[in-house]
């Protein structure tokens, strides 16, 4: 069942998007609602707080992405590394380094899922913020419109009250030239 709407809406409606209320989007229809109403637009400030997998994937991709991880990794890959090059014969993981591939293959498996939970979480952050910035604009628009109109109406107001004038003016002049006594011509 469509949703009755004021005339002020449908005229708005009209107005700044050229479409009836029943064509608007989600999105114009609450920023219009909310520019006739004179209201902000807010955001919902209280979103849910992240559970505790998602603060660690948040966390996890933090670290993981940072240089202090990098740096520290390398580290820890050279001196693995070194250790068994320098113990050769009593090395606990022999060239190929077989134990630490497995290690980094289960490192990547567990974080590459975790630091994508993260970036998908991130994504939805971004696509709301998106979406609010869109309507504050939308918005900003639509007031500015109406500023215009407000604009044009009292510049139609100014010129109608200046042509007025202008006509007293004419008439109060035609009135002293006709009321005026003619001169005599000099006849020559």
């Amino acid at each position: 069942m469509p949703q009755a709407h004021s005339p002020e809406f449908t005229a708005a409606a009209r107005r700044f998007f050229d479409k009836s209320p029943e064509q608007l989007s989600e999105h114009q229809h609450k920023v219009l609602k909310r520019s006739i109403s004179r209201q902000a637009l807010d955001i919902d400030l209280a979103a849910p707080e992240p559970s505790f997998g998602q603060r660690l994937a948040d966390r996890v991709a933090a670290v993981g992405g940072s240089w202090a991880f990098i740096i520290g990794f390398g580290v820890v890959l050279i001196a693995w590394v070194g250790l068994n090059v320098a113990l050769a014969t009593k090395a606990f993981d022999p060239y190929p380094f077989i134990f630490l591939n497995l290690m980094l293959s289960m490192l990547a498996a567990i974080q590459a899922p975790v630091i994508m939970m993260s970036q998908n979480r991130q994504g939805a952050k971004d696509r709301a913020d998106a979406a609010h910035d869109y309507e504050v604009n939308l918005k900003a628009e639509i007031e500015i419109m109406a500023l215009h109109d407000k604009l044009d109406q009292l510049r139609a107001q100014d010129i109608e009250a200046l042509i007025g004038k202008q006509n007293e003016q004419i008439a109060l002049l035609t009135r002293l030239v006709r009321a005026r006594p003619a001169k005599p011509r000099a006849t020559g």
